[in-house]
């Protein structure tokens, strides 16, 4: 009967002590963009311009190196993709729809944004902001995950002061 309730209070602080890692990893984003970052709107790009220099990534790298990611990741934690919901102060059990790639940007010097939907087992859908730094393709780190959708309901947007890029949380109407 004792061993019963540790089993449970280790997985209960387990879950806890990942959830807490992953809300002090993705509290200070480096974004660009208003719904998304784009590289022209990158404030490094306009002060350190590199014009004609062949990016050493490109687009399939940085899906694939999503999707590995999110893979092995899953392959950790028993089949899902765990991602802690600051807003709602819970973990969320995911598993990849798809990169959307259409949504994958250079945003700095050997730093990248993606965009990914994620699916709950009941089928809600989240949309996540991740960046991903690294040199070349078997250099690249996701750096970051953020909630910015949830259920096609944006969480917050982007905006630019001092030539930073800052979230900004979307105010519900009333």
């Amino acid at each position: 009967m004792m061993s019963s309730r540790r089993t449970r209070a280790t997985g209960w602080i387990s879950i806890a002590g990942v959830s807490l890692l992953l809300t002090l990893g993705a509290r200070t984003p480096v974004v660009f963009g208003q719904e998304h970052p784009k590289e022209a709107e990158h404030p490094e790009k306009k002060e350190h311009p590199e014009a004609g220099k062949k990016i050493a990534v490109t687009v399939a790298d940085l899906a694939e190196a999503i999707t590995a990611f999110v893979q092995k990741d899953t392959a950790l934690k028993g089949g899902y993709f765990l991602v802690y919901d600051a807003e709602d102060k819970a973990p969320l059990l995911l598993t990849l729809d798809r990169v959307h790639t259409d949504r994958l940007s250079a945003v700095g010097a050997e730093k990248y944004f993606a965009c990914a939907d994620f699916k709950t087992p009941d089928g809600k859908l989240y949309d996540l902001d991740l960046f991903l730094a690294g040199a070349d393709k078997g250099s690249l780190k996701v750096t970051e995950i953020a909630v910015h959708k949830e259920a096609g309901k944006e969480r917050y947007t982007w905006y630019e002061e001092g030539g930073v890029w800052k979230k900004k949380p979307v105010i519900p109407a009333r």
